[in-house]
């Protein structure tokens, strides 16, 4: 294992309550599952599972008072709920205090509570990982999302972001508009990517009628210029 990977953890041990702890573990490992599955970067996706929550051991007010001290920019829904910055702050925790500077990486702690529009390979493996990592066991729908992550990471993104929404409307609580923007891009790009896959098979079934139409007529030649040659001689 990577000597930095060691260091990391057993420092995130001492700050972390065990079950923060844990969780952290968890959500590394799933993240390297899915990195796997989609042929990503194993040592970036474990990174960044690792780090993802290294800002959690605050609580709401200091996350607040830390942001504001850094030049971290805080919007409207994060001042309602603070808890929301341990994603902003953890990025900052990562590069100033644990030394990533990838860019990815840093990208996929900062956005793995919210989402945002443009997500990419990493931060879709992130946010998804984080939330169906082994010790979760609260969400109803935790089975069929950890069969849908290995099958569709896009649509499990989308089902993930639609059920966190729709939670967070039943119980009146505040919703980050950055929650909403991301849920809207993701819908886009679920349609987009099922509106390609239906041209393409229209594309494959029409060109499998084309060929078969054609090795027919191709038949039919054939056999007509047999006859008449057989007839000739």
């Amino acid at each position: 294992m990577d000597e930095k990977i060691l260091k990391i953890r057993k420092h995130l041990k001492k700050k972390l309550d065990p079950y923060r702890y844990e969780h952290t573990l968890g959500v590394a490992l799933t993240c390297q599952a899915l990195a796997m599955r989609y042929g990503f970067d194993l040592e970036k996706a474990e990174l960044a599972g690792l780090l993802h929550d290294c800002a959690k051991r605050f609580d709401g007010r200091v996350m607040l008072e830390k942001c504001e001290r850094h030049g971290i920019v805080v919007s409207e829904g994060e001042r309602r709920d603070p808890s929301l910055l341990h994603a902003k702050l953890g990025a900052w925790y990562a590069k100033e205090k644990y030394g990533v500077t990838d860019v990815e990486i840093l990208s996929a702690i900062a956005c793995h509570t919210t989402g945002k529009p443009g997500m990419t390979l990493l931060d879709k493996i992130l946010y998804v990982a984080d939330y169906i990592e082994p010790r979760r066991n609260k969400a109803d729908n935790l089975t069929e999302m950890r069969r849908l992550a290995f099958l569709d990471l896009d649509l499990a993104c989308l089902k993930i972001m639609e059920h966190i929404l729709s939670y967070l409307e039943s119980r009146d609580c505040s919703i980050d508009a950055m929650t909403v923007a991301a849920c809207v891009d993701m819908r886009r790009i679920v349609k987009e990517g099922a509106d390609c896959r239906l041209e393409a098979k229209k594309e494959e079934m029409t060109d499998e009628s084309t060929g078969k139409r054609n090795g027919k007529n191709c038949r039919r030649r054939s056999g007509g210029e047999k006859r008449r040659g057989y007839k000739g001689y």
